[in-house]
């Protein structure tokens, strides 16, 4: 156990004392759930009860990443650590995976099965003037059979999200820029580079929700414009999610940076939001081709 390691020596396997974090983010993610149940059924203080939970999960989360922090930097994580947290985050990274798969295979069974056995002759009689199109734009398209949902315009490559896609790319490269300056041990080139990465992630985010603005305001583009509104703000919508989150991992990864946290031989905080950081940029591709492109 790690209390009979001798002192300057990493233990072979490190055992945690007991901790209340767990209980405690359980109790913010029921308040979450609680009140998100609420909100959505029309119960105004539901908004309150979700906001309580989240900032009560966001407070026992940095207070336990404060304390695991402080284990790694007093030399408490072994290399058996070290191991377990690249498999703990290669595993939530292929969950990541499994999540945005389910929604990209949503719109491909749409758009290549659904969509167009709806409109074939055995549907005729159901739906007469049902148009089989994609994108689901205008009346009596997918969006709306009955004529029930908006007329709205879809939203195209241009120019927004090529925006948003060269801000991507290119954080992918200050990043990869950032982590080998680390390993050559050129911290204050790695702390320059990682600043520039945490700003082209911010700026991703606020266009992502002018675009918003523009689809609501301008196209009447929304989240209950039939099939395509749907799909598109569930897959565009996450994923800026996911972009926030790993803004603020690699934010928080800047700050250690600058508190000299971190060697050139051990570093795998950086090294697992960094992975989480390319794999956003390459879920950001398949989006950019497949909702804007086709």
């Amino acid at each position: 156990m790690s209390a009979a390691t001798p002192h300057g020596h990493q233990p072979y396997y490190f055992v945690p004392a007991p901790s209340r974090h767990p209980v405690m983010a359980s109790i913010g993610l029921f308040f979450v759930i609680l009140g998100a149940g609420q909100w959505i059924n029309g119960h105004g203080w539901g908004a309150y009860s979700l906001l309580f939970g989240f900032l009560w999960f966001a407070f026992v989360l940095q207070a336990w990443f404060r304390d695991a922090i402080h284990e790694s930097e007093s030399g408490l994580y072994g290399s058996r650590i070290d191991v377990s947290f690249r498999w703990s985050m290669s595993w939530f990274i292929f969950s990541e995976v499994m999540f945005f798969g389910a929604f990209f295979g949503a719109l491909y069974w749409l758009r290549l099965h659904s969509v167009p056995n709806l409109g074939d002759l055995e549907h005729a009689l159901l739906w007469p003037d049902f148009k089989a199109q994609w994108p689901s734009a205008g009346a009596g398209i997918t969006a709306s059979p009955a004529g029930i949902v908006e007329p709205f315009t879809t939203m195209g490559p241009f120019w927004l999200p090529t925006i948003n896609t060269a801000l991507l790319l290119t954080s992918g490269v200050t990043l990869t820029i950032a982590h080998h300056a680390l390993r050559e041990n050129h911290r204050a080139k790695t702390i320059a580079w990682m600043w520039i990465t945490v700003l082209l992630g911010a700026t991703f985010v606020g266009v992502q929700g002018y675009e918003y603005a523009h689809a609501y305001n301008d196209l009447n583009l929304k989240l209950s414009s039939g099939v395509y509104g749907s799909t598109f703000f569930m897959l565009t919508g996450f994923h800026g999610f996911h972009v926030l989150v790993g803004m603020l991992m690699l934010l928080f990864i800047t700050i250690r940076l600058m508190k000299g946290h971190f060697t050139p031989e051990r570093h795998f905080g950086f090294e697992g939001a960094a992975w989480y950081w390319h794999f956003v940029d390459v879920v950001w591709l398949g989006l950019y081709l497949m909702v804007y492109w086709t």
